[in-house]
């Protein structure tokens, strides 16, 4: 996963540069949210896979699946990657466009794991809370595993803050074992 990270950063990036500069970065999610939705497609993979077909075959097809829903410089980027024999990365590129439009929106979304149900006054509280600590728009999003014990455990993009009963025992059994 790091690997199509670090391959699709360059193209994400430098959509993410041509969406914000033309003020577009919306239109541009929708677009590389489609692209990326196709590319996933079995029949599209094992299309692009085919070795019989060469890369202006490929990104022709793709367009054109993608029909009208593309414009010009998205259907180049799609050039650009069946020409590097990249189009496997949309889906990549797709979720890296978005936290770059995120992190230049001051928006993040945070995943919130409790071993019992949040109520929504609670839920409101922690959003504030994060939102305050993370200088971000916080959207919480609340799962239910009962395995936690207890505590919860909350991840916002990168950062994981494990303050689950079942993460502190697995602390103390650390170490104890070193």
């Amino acid at each position: 996963m790091a690997e199509l990270t670090t391959l699709a950063r360059p193209y994400a990036k430098a959509a993410f540069e041509f969406a914000r500069a033309a003020d577009a970065l919306q239109q541009w999610s929708e677009m590389l949210t489609l692209a990326a939705a196709v590319a996933q497609q079995d029949a599209i993979v094992k299309a692009m896979g085919s070795p019989a077909l060469t890369a202006q075959q490929k990104s022709d097809a793709f367009v054109n699946v993608c029909g009208d829903q593309l414009n010009e410089q998205a259907a180049n980027l799609v050039r650009i990657l069946a020409d590097n024999k990249r189009l496997n990365l949309l889906p990549e590129v797709q979720q890296l466009f978005e936290a770059f439009k995120a992190q230049l929106q001051k928006k993040v979304d945070v995943q919130v794991t409790t071993a019992f149900e949040l109520s929504g006054e609670l839920q409101d509280k922690l959003a504030k809370a994060l939102s305050a600590k993370l200088d971000r728009e916080v959207s919480l999003s609340a799962e239910v595993d009962q395995s936690l014990l207890g505590g919860a455990l909350i991840k916002a993009g990168d950062l994981v803050i494990d303050g689950s009963v079942r993460g502190r025992l697995a602390k103390l059994a650390e170490a104890m074992n070193s």
